[in-house]
């Protein structure tokens, strides 16, 4: 069987859909399963911000270090980080930064989109080559438009929706047409350009990556690869059925390889073991081909 076959075949075993690609970070080499094909980002959304983020420092636009404010009241909810806190909370824009990948803070995330601007955030993915992504708003886009379309008195409900296999979820949510959406081939592009100096200055560039090698969650790719000699920075996506992580895995004295592992599940739920360990068995497929 092709790396690609026993790609379809994990994905079979977990049921879900799934797209992939994977290419060393200064290399052509490539696995694709699909690649080309628009997802909807979920959470991942969070890495363009990023990029967007420290290219607007780069131009003098932005100063890292300034205090922003997010107040209670009109901040972006969520379960993890600033948006699970109940009092006013001051932080520079690069520590949003960091705890919008870390945790992928909803509040921060939504902060730095509104502090870069969603014009210039797709402009600047076009400059970069990311002919296919575009993003439309942030989580509290997604939490407007999903409280009006099912009549959620609040965020807890919304969520509750989202996991919920017997309610129907807004088709501007979850159609790749009317919502943000990207290709595994261009989440790959620009963590390349990332790990080469490219996207950014080196010093942004640096930056982005300490971020990425933050995330707490390993659920997803670090699965695929229990040693603690390799390395993986990344980035998650969760929204209902929808289970991402795109990133880059480095094995000691090996050429870094960049990694898109995009699902969709046939279930809804939560939580998903099944789902998860098959983007860390997908993951590992392609790296070891690449190697």
């Amino acid at each position: 069987m092709t790396t690609n076959d026993l790609v379809r075949a994990c994905f079979a075993d977990a049921a879900v859909q799934g797209w992939v690609h994977a290419r060393p970070v200064g290399g052509t080499r490539e696995v694709a399963v699909d690649a080309d094909e628009s997802v909807v980002m979920a959470s991942l959304y969070k890495l363009p911000v990023l990029i967007a983020f420290c290219r607007a420092v780069d131009a003098g636009q932005i100063d890292p270090r300034a205090p922003i404010r997010l107040e209670p009241r009109t901040r972006t909810s969520g379960p993890t980080g600033i948006g699970a806190l109940r009092d006013p909370v001051t932080m520079s824009g690069r520590d949003l930064a960091a705890m919008m990948i870390a945790v992928s803070d909803n509040a921060a995330g939504d902060a730095l989109l509104s502090l870069v601007g969603t014009t210039q955030l797709n402009a600047t993915l076009q400059t970069l080559g990311l002919a296919d992504t575009r993003i439309s708003g942030g989580t509290a886009h997604l939490h407007r438009v999903l409280r009006s379309r099912l009549g959620a008195s609040g965020v807890p409900e919304v969520l509750a929706a989202l996991a919920s296999n017997d309610e129907a979820v807004a088709p501007e949510v979850l159609d790749p047409h009317l919502t943000s959406s990207t290709t595994a081939r261009d989440m790959t592009h620009l963590l390349a350009l990332t790990w080469t100096d490219q996207a950014a200055s080196p010093a942004q560039c640096a930056f982005a990556r300490s971020a990425l090698e933050g995330q707490l969650f390993s659920q997803r790719l670090r699965s695929g690869f229990p040693y603690s000699r390799v390395r993986i920075a990344g980035k998650t996506g969760t929204l209902g059925a929808l289970r991402h992580e795109v990133g880059v895995v480095t094995f000691p004295h090996q050429e870094p390889v960049a990694i898109a592992v995009l699902t969709r599940s046939a279930r809804s739920d939560a939580v998903l073991p099944e789902a998860d360990k098959a983007i860390g068995a997908v993951a590992a497929l392609c790296v070891r081909d690449l190697q």
